[in-house]
């Protein structure tokens, strides 16, 4: 890895609709799961894996009227102005490996974005390098940075982690990931 790695961003400002409508208003990030947050095990694996984190908060995005995923990567971005690159990481990933976030960071220093995929699944940390700044801050709405990754294409990185797919949207997809937590 070159002498700057990239910052995870960790996104923790959703509104969690889908998994608070199933399950009478709980929050998916605070949610329990083997005794730890769910967002806690998602920060446990950007902390575990030694890269830079940055963690985006609703309180950094509560001056939107409805912020979406692009407005948290912006702000992310924003509040990370050192950085040199980026890994964007939904805080919804609690079962995502440190090594895949290694494997990402590794690859951007070759390529200007990189998807991690799984079984032919795109998933997450997606990372951006220094050269996607302004776009990336330019980032608003709920589409996330897909029109960044379009415009640079992807370098598809194969991964054997399907906790980099696997988010818990719903009360189902928590129970599946305490199931292979076990």
């Amino acid at each position: 890895m070159s002498a700057s790695p990239p910052t995870v961003l960790l996104l923790a400002a959703g509104r969690s609709a889908r998994f608070r409508a199933a399950s009478g208003g709980q929050d998916k990030l605070d949610a329990l799961l083997h005794g730890r947050r769910v967002r806690d095990w998602t920060l446990a694996a950007a902390q575990a894996s030694g890269l830079p984190w940055h963690v985006v908060e609703r309180s950094h995005t509560a001056h939107l009227a409805l912020p979406g995923m692009g407005d948290s990567i912006a702000c992310g971005v924003a509040a990370t102005r050192h950085a040199t690159a980026w890994l964007v990481l939904p805080a919804d990933l609690p079962l995502v490996q440190p090594d895949t976030l290694l494997q990402v960071a590794k690859a951007l220093q070759a390529h200007t974005v990189v998807v991690p995929i799984w079984q032919g699944e795109r998933g997450h940390p997606v990372g951006f390098a220094a050269s996607c700044r302004p776009e990336l801050l330019a980032l608003t709405g709920d589409s996330g940075a897909r029109a960044v990754v379009q415009h640079y294409g992807a370098h598809l990185l194969a991964v054997q982690d399907a906790g980099c797919v696997h988010d818990v949207d719903t009360p189902q997809a928590l129970e599946e990931a305490r199931q292979r937590l076990g």
